[in-house]
């Protein structure tokens, strides 16, 4: 337990102090999935999701929540992020959707917890949107693909989510 910055030697939690680290360009991208019915997919291709453009609502939804990301998670440090970026690939092999984030600030603390609060919302903004139609799709394979910047530097994952 005691690797966990977010603990006092009591074990109370509390926000980690970040003052004296150093500033730095930090970049996290993290990714997941919807999957659904080929006919789901095929619904959402053609615009006819009766709530709307399920796509352009879930990226703008992903951006708001990363840019919310210490709302919504204790302890997680307000960060002015100076990107997020938000993909959404339609992939009939799943069948569903890929999503990505990227999230990035030069900051004294990382951006991985934005880049996947980004993925969740957008994730769980396309469930909303067609849940109508197919109760039966499912979010799977949320995870950080990799991290930069800071005095731990660069990782990547290295097994498939």
């Amino acid at each position: 337990m005691s690797d966990l910055t977010h603990l006092t030697p009591s074990g109370e939690a509390h926000m980690v102090d970040v003052s004296a680290k150093e500033i730095s360009e930090r970049i996290a991208v993290a990714d997941g999935r919807v999957v659904m019915k080929p006919e789901t997919l095929a619904l959402l291709l053609a615009g006819d999701a009766k709530k709307g453009d399920v796509l352009g609502t879930a990226r703008i939804a992903g951006i708001m929540a990363a840019k919310r990301t210490h709302e919504l998670i204790p302890l997680c440090h307000s960060l002015a992020l100076s990107k997020v970026q938000v993909d959404l690939v339609p992939d009939p092999e799943l069948p569903g959707v890929r999503v990505r984030a990227l999230t990035q600030v030069a900051g004294r603390t990382g951006v991985e917890m934005e880049a996947l609060t980004a993925v969740s919302v957008a994730c769980l903004t396309i469930y909303d949107m067609l849940k109508a139609v197919d109760r039966f799709m499912r979010i799977e394979g949320i995870g950080l693909l990799e991290k930069s910047g800071g005095k731990s530097g660069r990782w990547t994952r290295e097994e498939p989510l």
